[in-house]
């Protein structure tokens, strides 16, 4: 699905934009919901420090502001932007403070709800979709935490056996199917139904504020162990405390 047939289908009367640096924001009603605020990024952005101090500026207004609703963060990006200016500038902090106020918009009772539905990769796809409290995919995205070419070059392992690993591995392989197997992506949503009644029933499901995704991982088979992990690590904190 395009963008525009996206939000058509999110937000039939319209509400929502694309600004000329490819970043996403506005707000539409969902049935049975209210207003929805949306920001986000487009057109397969690389993700700067400038765009990400916009996109937590957005979130923090929408927070502040009278409109309360949740939030959706729609993807298709690039990577972060390489560049020397961008690292000078402390981009990995942009970056995080991003996703602080996505997480401090979850903590203050505010849904927040990513959506890929195109590509994303590396820290842009941390700070965005990966750091919503529920993570929701379309059918041809194609996230990434880290593109199998790269992983070679920093593990120094042949690419061809990266790319046969990834077809049994599925936490660091990419693609929607595989996030799903980890428990990363709760739902893959059908294109050919209303995706503002789907986006209803998500929001329709209540949220007790625990983040179940290394349990849904394990019971899907693509992180069989970080459930556990987890647990020993809170028991052995306690235990010292």
């Amino acid at each position: 699905m395009t963008l525009d047939e996206i939000l058509a289908s999110l937000f039939p009367d319209g509400g929502v934009r694309v600004d000329d640096d490819g970043l996403i924001s506005g707000e539409g009603a969902v049935p049975g919901v209210g207003a929805a605020h949306v920001v986000g990024v487009a057109r397969g952005t690389a993700l700067g420090v400038e765009a990400a101090a916009r996109l937590a500026r957005m979130t923090l207004d929408i927070l502040g502001g009278a409109r309360k609703g949740p939030i959706l963060v729609l993807i298709d990006s690039d990577s972060q932007r390489m560049s020397r200016r961008d690292e000078l500038l402390g981009l990995s902090e942009y970056l995080a403070h991003l996703a602080k106020c996505l997480n401090l918009a979850e903590r203050s009772g505010v849904r927040t709800v990513g959506i890929l539905y195109g590509h994303t990769a590396a820290g842009a796809f941390i700070a965005t979709a990966l750091a919503t409290g529920v993570l929701v995919a379309l059918p041809g995205a194609h996230p990434e935490v880290m593109d199998l070419p790269s992983m070679a070059r920093v593990t120094k392992l042949p690419l061809d056996l990266l790319n046969e690993k990834a077809k049994s591995t599925p936490v660091f392989a990419p693609g929607v199917d595989n996030l799903a197997r980890t428990g990363a992506v709760l739902e893959i949503w059908d294109p050919a139904r209303p995706l503002g009644a789907q986006l209803a029933a998500l929001l329709a499901k209540p949220a007790d504020g625990a983040d179940a995704r290394d349990a849904l991982g394990a019971a899907r088979g693509g992180r069989p162990k970080a459930r556990d992990v987890a647990a020993r690590v809170e028991r052995l904190a306690n235990a010292d405390g």
